[in-house]
């Protein structure tokens, strides 16, 4: 346990910035149902993002972008069911407030109505400026996603490392300072160079959530099916498996299907 660590009863936007100003890391994961959500929560993680992720290891889904906002409000929903001290955050999906900063704000206040949850997530920096502050002058906490934004994923054309290059660093630098001016609570830096999210952690006073982006940031975030073992064809450089639920989860199936099979399931003391 780290010396830094202070129980927290709730965790809030204002205790994050806490937590960064005494140098303590935030931790944050993925979560989309209520079972998952619980153990979570229980365990002490900080952050819950109700991720648009869902749309690739709860659906099935190659991307992001298909995922709807009713979707999201669902996953948020169940999550927000499951947590005593955590912050939720929930990812407003492609589509629901890029181009239109009041289609944004309903989307915003319909996460928040709906589900109960007490932030939400944009990706994107200048170019979607109107829609945060739009959704920030309705009381909604937002947080950033700068450097590899799935949603953006066919702009891109690839999910390889973003900001190498010194004019799309020089930008990214610009909208983490944009997004702090704007009122962001706190900003997650995805698959950049490690030496420029620190330069963008020690620049900014809101805390910085890295994944990929080097030790040198407030915090961490990781896909929860990822850090489980859950999923097996996701293997990037910064994933680290904490568990390997795929083998665990397939030889207790295994061992069920044979118990069936031999009649060895249910003995007597199972039965009524």
């Amino acid at each position: 346990m780290s010396v830094h660590k202070k129980e927290i009863k709730k965790v809030t936007t204002h205790q994050l910035q806490a937590m960064k100003s005494r140098g303590e890391k935030i931790s944050m994961l993925t979560a989309y149902d209520f079972s998952m959500a619980k153990i979570l929560d229980t365990a002490g993680i900080d952050v819950l993002l109700v991720g648009d992720s869902a749309s690739n290891v709860m659906a099935g889904n190659e991307t992001t972008l298909p995922i709807t906002l009713d979707h999201m409000i669902y996953h948020a929903t169940s999550v927000v069911k499951a947590v005593d001290r955590a912050l939720i955050v929930v990812d407003i999906p492609f589509g629901s407030y890029q181009g239109n900063s009041s289609e944004a704000l309903r989307s915003a206040i319909r996460i928040m109505k709906e589900s109960g949850a007490h932030a939400v997530k944009m990706e994107g920096g200048a170019e979607i400026k109107e829609s945060i502050q739009r959704v920030l002058s309705a009381g909604v906490p937002v947080m950033g996603h700068l450097g590899l934004t799935p949603q953006s994923i066919y702009k891109f054309g690839t999910y390889t490392v973003r900001a190498k290059e010194e004019e799309e660093a020089k930008k990214l630098i610009e909208d983490a300072k944009l997004l702090e001016e704007c009122g962001c609570f706190a900003i997650v830096l995805e698959k950049i160079p490690a030496n420029l999210a620190k330069k963008v952690a020690e620049s900014l006073t809101i805390p910085v959530i890295g994944i990929g982006a080097g030790a040198d940031v407030d915090g961490q975030v990781l896909v929860v099916h990822d850090m489980l073992g859950i999923t097996k064809d996701f293997k990037p450089r910064f994933l680290r498996r904490y568990a390997d639920l795929d083998r665990i989860m397939t030889d207790a199936t295994k061992a069920y299907i044979d118990d069936v099979k031999s009649q060895d399931f249910p003995n007597e003391k199972e039965c009524y």
